[in-house]
């Protein structure tokens, strides 16, 4: 397995323990968000990495997202839940900033939010966090 590779599947696994939501990676939108809310990690990009000559490697700044939906009637409940999905996310990423030591840092940062009005169906309160992942492979296919 590549380090990106076991990068993302130590931040999936991570986020796995968010208590509440259903949790899916690079997954499509199903047709219906669960009433406690959807995560979805999406892999995202590398970018390009810095090399490094001795020994060879390469320096990643890896930018991962993390797509999460609230659905509810009410406006108000809609922030709440987001609001605590927010705090559940923050608190999951503070309590192992390096993955188990497969990278030098996680690092969530301001989310981007929107709400969709759904016809026949209650709004959904969206929010795409990206998430900064640094970490150093000998390869750059990670």
């Amino acid at each position: 397995m590549t380090t990106r590779e076991g990068v993302l599947e130590a931040l999936f696994a991570v986020l796995q323990t968010v208590s509440g939501p259903k949790i899916m990676r690079n997954d499509p939108l199903p047709e219906k968000i669960p009433s406690e809310g959807l995560l979805i990690l999406r892999d995202g990009e590398p970018g390009e990495p810095e090399v490094m000559l001795s020994p060879l490697s390469y320096y990643w700044e890896h930018s991962a997202s993390l797509e999460v939906f609230v659905q509810a009637v009410d406006g108000d409940t809609r922030n709440q839940k987001m609001d605590g999905l927010f705090q559940n996310i923050a608190a999951v990423l503070a309590t192992d900033p390096t993955l188990g030591g497969l990278c030098d840092r996680v690092t969530p940062q301001a989310p981007d939010t929107d709400t969709l009005a759904i016809e026949g169906a209650p709004s959904v309160h969206t929010a795409i966090v990206p998430i900064e992942l640094i970490y150093t492979t000998a390869s750059q296919l990670g």
